[in-house]
């Protein structure tokens, strides 16, 4: 009997490791587990040496430059791709930014230049990679697209500010992608895992008492890791997920129903 979760002679992008602790570092490690051949990007020079004890230990291969604030790094990225693999078969996006002040500052004192940043980074990046992915993810006879979000996108998180928007719209761009892409059999689903420390949650001030309230609140009273979240999103891009697209998928202990 064939493994449900079985990503054998599949291509997959991963974004978003910045070191060992990354959510993506726990996705990389069950898709390759899982029989998948991994692209990964890192965003600069400084981030590259983080990431490399992990592309080391996976033995990853092809690992290449993607600042999505440079348009000319993702469409390389993609070229890449087209030339050594000749398709996409799912694509993880991980990456979100906002400035100090509009992160723990009000929402109504967020300026229109850190609106329009956190928003691109956070949110936009995700539309044109799948932008880019479209064509090759044809070309593999449908694929999978999954992002990283958070509960903030609903629920008023204190400290988590502008990138509460982000999320929300990046839930609402996970919904349409979902809709305009599922004819060409490409799905399109959210993660949206529980509190753990990462670099990027490092940033975001009472981080530890969120986690003290997830544990303490959850109906499964513990943290989520990097490889509980990397066992669902596995899942969902393989062909056991055929049919799920279009939704938020928490993993969080039950931490999200609770009042």
């Amino acid at each position: 009997m064939n493994p449900i979760i079985d990503l054998e002679g599949k291509v997959g992008l991963i974004t978003g490791i910045a070191n060992e602790k990354s959510i993506s570092t726990g996705v990389a490690e069950a898709c390759m587990q899982a029989g998948a051949k991994l692209v990964i990007t890192y965003q600069n020079e400084k981030t590259r040496a983080f990431i490399e004890p992990v592309v080391n230990r996976l033995g990853v291969e092809d690992v290449y430059l993607m600042d999505v604030t440079r348009p000319e790094t993702m469409q390389e990225v993609f070229a890449q791709i087209d030339a050594r693999h000749g398709k996409l078969d799912f694509a993880i996006h991980s990456m979100a930014f906002a400035k100090r002040d509009d992160l723990h500052g009000r929402v109504v004192d967020t300026s229109p230049d850190g609106f329009a940043l956190a928003m691109d980074i956070s949110t936009h990046s995700f539309v044109r990679l799948a932008k880019h992915a479209e064509p090759l993810m044809i070309k593999a006879g449908g694929g999978s697209l999954v992002t990283m979000t958070y509960l903030g996108s609903e629920k008023v998180i204190p400290n988590y500010g502008v990138m509460g928007l982000c999320k929300a719209a990046l839930e609402a761009a996970t919904r349409y992608l979902a809709a305009e892409l599922g004819a060409k059999g490409i799905r399109v689903n959210a993660v949206s895992p529980g509190p753990l420390m990462t670099r990027a949650a490092s940033g975001i001030a009472g981080f530890d008492g969120l986690m003290a309230a997830a544990v303490e609140r959850s109906p499964m009273h513990s943290l989520v890791t990097p490889e509980d979240i990397g066992a669902l999103t596995a899942f969902l891009v393989s062909d056991a997920g055929r049919l799920i697209t279009g939704g938020v998928h928490f993993v969080d202990a039950g931490y999200n129903i609770m009042g």
